[in-house]
């Protein structure tokens, strides 16, 4: 009989436990499913058109700061240059610019992940002192596929972008035990920002199916754009989920675009991801107009996120009252004479220069702050003025 008792005792008790267990068990799934981050989908023509709607008219520059060649060298702890960026800024905001296009380094969150994203934090004080938003790249498939913490190497004399490096590196890319470290720079990156207005935007890839040219195409590897092209999915849908704000991007800069169904694969993919469209164009205003028509179809807002290559014919003269016209952001390649020294065409990888080129490929200002040419700052000044007015 106390055998019986005993048993059965153990059995309610039992049942008592399972039963708090599952309730609490329950509870717990419950609340990581309504704690979780809802991950938003690729915005509408509606959602983008109304974000657009409520921002100014975008002029400003791709910007580095004239002391550092990339990069690496403008983000670490030990080259970081706050002086510098809050003058040279303080020129753009001179002349009406007010948002910039600046590179980030997953090496950068790699290295000191709470330092990078202080640095980040401090230089959006800086910009957001100047009334200047930023557009951040994540990653970018331009230059050397070979880029290395640390101090890095001098600028070769007279050569466009010698030093400018890629994100994430040739053997990163080869390397898939690694996209989970690249994962966690995207989401901790777009996570920690994700609510921040000082931030114009998220552009997640510069230029994914570049093959470098002339530069480096004898060392890039064959496979490399099928390897950023399956990444490349991924890193929009890491940055999604982190549930910014702000708009992701990724610019479209090469190819025939007046069909979709017959743009490449990687374009499609760029294009059907995005939030908002960019693209790049260096060539004349009548073409730079059509490209703009061409992306008119996709209805969204248009970012013009690199151009003004002044030989090519792509000037700020030509090309920003168009934009106006269209109601397109504009960002040129560059702002300061300095380290990048890409005030030297893109031959320069191939022709030897002793000098500075008798007409500048791009940048706005000297070292000094003084203008290249008084009528492009006092032409911008104007038509930024008519737009924006304060």
């Amino acid at each position: 009989m106390k055998n019986t008792y005993i048993g059965s005792l153990r059995y309610v008790l039992a049942t008592i436990l399972m039963t708090i267990a599952f309730i609490s068990c329950k509870e717990k799934i419950s609340n990581e499913v309504s704690n979780k981050k809802e991950e938003r989908k690729v915005w509408t023509t509606e959602q983008a058109n109304q974000w657009y709607s409520e921002q100014q008219w975008y002029v400003g520059a791709n910007f580095n700061p004239s002391t550092a060649i990339n990069q690496l060298e403008m983000w670490q702890a030990d080259s970081f240059d706050p002086v510098t960026i809050d003058e040279e800024l303080g020129w753009a905001e001179d002349i009406g610019m007010n948002a910039m296009r600046v590179y980030l380094h997953d090496l950068l969150y790699k290295q000191d992940p709470e330092g990078f994203l202080k640095r980040m934090d401090a230089y959006l004080a800086i910009a957001e002192k100047h009334h200047i938003k930023t557009l951040f790249v994540l990653f970018d498939s331009c230059w050397s596929p070979f880029p290395e913490l640390g101090e890095q190497k001098m600028p070769t004399p007279h050569v466009h972008n010698s030093g400018w490096v890629q994100s994430p590196g040739q053997k990163v890319l080869q390397d898939s035990l690694q996209y989970n470290r690249l994962k966690k720079y995207v989401q901790a990156t777009v996570g920690h920002f994700s609510n921040d207005k000082r931030i114009l935007g998220w552009d997640v890839w510069n230029e994914p199916d570049n093959m470098t040219g002339p530069s480096y195409e004898a060392v890039e590897i064959p496979n490399k754009k099928e390897l950023v092209y399956n990444l490349l999915r991924q890193v929009f849908q890491w940055a999604r989920a982190e549930n910014p704000s702000q708009p992701l991007t990724s610019g479209i800069w090469i190819g025939d675009w007046k069909q979709h169904d017959q743009m490449e694969k990687m374009h499609q993919l760029q294009v059907s991801q995005s939030d908002v469209i960019s693209f790049h164009n260096y060539e004349i205003p009548e073409i730079f107009e059509a490209k703009i028509k061409q992306l008119q179809r996709y209805n969204k807002p248009l970012l013009c996120t690199e151009y003004m290559a002044r030989p090519n014919g792509s000037t700020f003269q030509g090309f920003l009252p168009i934009a106006k016209k269209y109601n397109v952001a504009m960002f040129n390649w560059g702002l300061v004479d300095g380290k990048t020294q890409t005030k030297y065409p893109w031959d320069s990888w191939t022709k030897t220069y002793t000098s500075e080129p008798e007409v500048w490929f791009h940048e706005v200002f000297n070292t000094d702050g003084s203008p290249y040419k008084t009528e492009e700052t006092t032409f911008i000044k104007k038509i930024t003025s008519e737009v924006n007015k304060k």
